[in-house]
């Protein structure tokens, strides 16, 4: 398990890092929400200066929890669909072949599962039709409908497509923009991991991690930490695996 306090000159080098990326900017007084306070270092020039040493304490917890949940082989959902993130979720998720919504979350994604499952279905129905050829007979009308069609449900679906069960957790940029993504997590009891800034609402998240989520640079870093962290937990439990099955090779008899 993760240690949440590193040691000095590492905790040191961290906190220079993460101040050249950003991390430490937070957003105007009037903007901050009362639940991030704790993790405020200050202000300057009426902008809050989030506390870094606060930050890589709430990441170390939550990839430790990440890292389990790859041990485990349960899946994360990583969600952004702010400008800033769209294109580091898509290829955080990528890196793991996990599944993401980084253009609009649809209302029900999680909490009306059937509803989706069916565009999804419809989606993987027309890929399936253009690689058979089976499109051929449409008029040239129909097949623009059907292209548009294609292009709508792979915007909003095409992330997911990849998602045959519930997430074991969410990741989200920005709690506040990604709000309707959040209760529905929280309606279904899936723990929530965030990358929040100061006027973020941060109660119904489960693992917080306060830090700048409008800074590409930010956004990209702790996605990689986060992604790093589950591709650990998945390495860990193929290595336990493999090694029973050299055990039982080995030892036929007992097994």
């Amino acid at each position: 398990m993760n240690k949440v306090i590193s040691s000095p000159s590492e905790k040191e080098n961290q906190v220079r890092e993460l101040f050249g990326l950003g991390v430490h900017f937070g957003y105007s007084r009037i903007r901050r929400h009362p639940s991030v306070d704790k993790f405020v270092f200050g202000y300057k020039s009426k902008n809050a200066i989030i506390d870094l040493e606060k930050t890589i304490d709430s990441l170390v917890v939550a990839k430790d929890f990440v890292k389990t949940l790859g041990r485990e082989g349960k899946q994360l959902l990583l969600v952004g669909n702010k400008s800033e993130a769209r294109e580091a979720v898509k290829k955080a998720a990528a890196r793991a072949d996990l599944p993401y919504v980084a253009e609009r979350w649809i209302g029900g994604t999680l909490t009306n599962s059937t509803q989706i499952k069916n565009r999804v279905k419809r989606l993987e129905q027309i890929e399936a039709d253009e690689a058979s050829g089976e499109l051929a007979k449409y008029t040239k009308k129909e097949r623009g409908l059907i292209a548009k069609e294609k292009r709508d449900l792979d915007r909003y679906f095409g992330g997911i497509v990849k998602m045959p069960k519930m997430p074991g957790a969410l990741f989200v940029v920005d709690a506040q923009a990604e709000a309707i993504a959040v209760a529905e997590a929280n309606k279904l009891n899936i723990p929530v991991i965030s990358l929040s800034s100061s006027d973020c609402d941060i109660r119904p998240i489960d693992y917080p991690i306060i830090g700048n989520d409008s800074a590409v640079a930010s956004v990209t870093y702790f996605l990689n930490q986060i992604v790093s962290a589950y591709k650990e937990g998945v390495a860990e439990a193929v290595a336990v695996a493999t090694t029973a099955t050299e055990e039982i090779k080995a030892d036929p008899v007992t097994s």
